[in-house]
């Protein structure tokens, strides 16, 4: 027969036990361990090459996202503002294109592009890897362009980016599948990791190029 003392001993190691048991399972090895892509830091205007925009649907892609004339929007990792300048035409001077990207030299670039092609709805903003900086609910669309693979910590930086999400709003990605070292990343992971961070799969398409590999995915808020 057990002690007191011995009983009290281990109902004490099975609740310890199961509290590391919890934490193990919530520390998430998807989002902890899975492979990123180095990001881009080279000439920019390699995002700029002849025929990409037929290539990518981008017209198509904005229509789905319901991109128009007054609406807000944000470009995730832009870049050289290639996505960035057709958005803030199509939104016109009564909306916004927050071109939002980690790399200061990307910034730099768009601030020129942007005033070289006279369109004053552009608001460059330098992010944090893991949080977008962006303001509180004031974007309709989100658009992430061939970089959700390059994100070090996606389900934190989605969650970020939720407060400044309106209701309605719609986040697009646009990727190719891959390894996540590979400048791709799965599509069922992507769509894991959203769910993570509060969001439902509203639509998914691959007329992106159309070589098999790529895929857009739009998500909306969970309720």
């Amino acid at each position: 027969m057990f002690s007191l003392f011995q009983r009290r001993l281990v109902i004490a190691l099975i609740l310890a036990a199961s509290a590391w048991l919890t934490q193990a399972q919530d520390a998430s090895p998807q989002r902890a361990q899975r492979k990123t892509s180095t990001p881009y830091t080279g000439d920019l205007s390699i995002f700029d090459s002849p025929g990409r925009e037929d290539r990518l649907q981008v017209n198509r892609v904005m229509d789905i996202l319901g991109i128009g004339p007054g609406k807000n929007v944000a470009d995730v990792g832009a870049g050289s503002g290639w996505f960035t300048v057709r958005a803030a035409r199509r939104v016109t001077e009564s909306g916004s294109v927050y071109a939002v990207d980690i790399n200061p030299e990307a910034i730099r670039y768009i601030e020129n592009r942007a005033q070289k092609e006279h369109l004053h709805n552009v608001k460059p903003v330098l992010s944090k890897p893991d949080d977008p900086l962006l303001p509180a609910n004031a974007l309709d669309v989100v658009l992430l362009l061939k970089t959700y693979h390059e994100v070090e910590k996606p389900v934190v930086l989605l969650r970020n980016l939720r407060a400044s999400l309106r209701g309605e709003a719609k986040i697009g990605i646009i990727d190719r599948n891959g390894n996540g070292e590979n400048h791709g990343v799965g599509k069922g992971v992507v769509v894991q990791e959203a769910g993570e961070a509060g969001y439902r799969l509203v639509g998914q398409y691959d007329f992106v190029k159309g070589d098999g590999m790529d895929y857009f995915l739009v998500f909306a808020m969970k309720p």
